[in-house]
């Protein structure tokens, strides 16, 4: 997470915390008892450690009024009562809710229909449902989407985004579950829609980031340039992500935290190949540098690709609208659940437990013998047309 420009100022420490250089916003302190971090966005922090008496020390240092206690396994992390007033300062209370945000295949452009007439109501509510996927990265397409249009909105863009509040009235419960566990291996997924756009047919990519179990960065995004390819809008989009995982790296090493080497899944097999194979051709000089940069991470082991079948990418929902049974599995699988996790029962907390999206060996392609059989028509310049942060 990322402080306004100019905030941060001094040496970076507070209370015998020290600022880490991969975010000045995270603040480390590690005693021989305890390892307390802290991390502060502006007038808002959050304090986390390995001893709860280190921690109740820094708020009693800190003067704060609260401290809160979550119950069970994990965290869930939800904005119900800000959707609860969007609604109503939009006035879509009452509406009929919907099951996805957008309805599947469609295309936005910024053309073919009347201007809507309050252009300055339509900042305001978009504006506003960009701080709810925060906790919701499953609207963070519809939501990004629309962002394109806050000088040209049109009627048919206002109806969508009473279409995005009817669904977040469907799912005002559901929220960003982060479960307790031991796993500290990475994974990601990295996605494009080759020319999604309708307008200057730029791509769109995205990506996400676990650890263990938990969803930890995502992002959605359209490309600065045209790509010529599936496989050059794919092998952006990794590009994007390996320099993601990159930083998350850093930051956990600076907080002392060992994790694995970071397992990228991509489902188009050409990318992978030429993230794996050291041969440049000429339908890929165009973006070498990219091709540089992540074939510097793989030959050096700081991050891997693997292949993965269409039918297992996660990385749909944050790159185009799909269908709801698509949709709901996907919102599944980056954990947004509904918020029965600290519901009083006697086992404590309740709610369904999803695995991160890692797939079997089956949808698996890693770098054997049979991808080098297949390097060939790559090379030849045939794509395999396989099928957007906070921090």
């Amino acid at each position: 997470m990322r402080q306004p420009q100019g905030y941060v100022e001094g040496d970076g420490k507070l209370l015998g915390f020290t600022a880490t250089t991969s975010d000045v916003s995270v603040f480390t302190k590690f005693d021989t008892n305890a390892t307390t971090f802290v991390l502060v966005y502006v007038d808002d922090m959050i304090i986390t450690g390995s001893s709860t008496s280190a921690m109740t020390v820094v708020v009693n240092q800190l003067n704060c009024i609260q401290v809160s206690k979550t119950k069970g396994g994990g965290l869930l992390l939800s904005q119900e009562k800000y959707d609860n007033d969007l609604l109503g300062k939009a006035g879509m209370t009452g509406y009929k809710p919907c099951k996805t945000p957008l309805p599947s295949s469609l295309k936005i452009s910024q053309f073919g229909g009347d201007m809507f007439d309050e252009p300055a109501l339509y900042r305001l509510v978009v504006g506003s449902l960009q701080y709810l996927t925060i906790t919701r990265p499953e609207l963070a397409y519809a939501v990004g989407k629309l962002s394109q249009f806050m000088q040209d909105s049109l009627e048919s863009h206002w109806k969508l985004v009473k279409r995005i509040f009817r669904y977040a009235s469907e799912t005002i419960k559901y929220g960003l579950h982060l479960h307790k566990n031991d796993l500290l291996n990475i994974t990601a997924y990295c996605d494009s829609d080759w020319g999604g756009d309708p307008d200057d047919r730029k791509s769109i990519g995205g990506m996400c980031v676990f650890l263990g179990r938990n969803l930890v960065s995502w992002s959605f995004k359209k490309q600065s340039v045209v790509a010529r390819s599936s496989t050059e809008a794919e092998y952006r989009a990794m590009a994007d992500l390996v320099a993601e995982l990159i930083w998350i790296k850093n930051l956990l090493s600076e907080l002392k935290v060992t994790a694995s080497t970071p397992t990228i899944y991509c489902n188009n097999l050409s990318a992978m190949l030429l993230a794996a194979n050291p041969i440049l051709h000429s339908k890929s000089k165009h973006f070498e540098t990219d091709l540089h940069f992540v074939r510097d991470y793989v030959s050096n082991k700081v991050v891997q690709v693997s292949h993965v079948l269409g039918s297992v990418q996660l990385e749909d929902i944050l790159t185009k609208a799909i269908a709801s049974g698509m949709f709901k599995s996907a919102r599944a699988r980056l954990n947004i659940e509904q918020n029965l996790l600290y519901s009083a029962t006697a086992e404590g907390a309740a709610g369904t437990v999803h695995e991160p999206a890692i797939p079997s060996n089956e949808g698996v392609l890693q770098n054997s013998s049979k991808t080098k059989d297949l390097s060939s028509r790559v090379y030849d310049g045939a794509s395999v047309k396989q099928h957007n942060e906070i921090r």
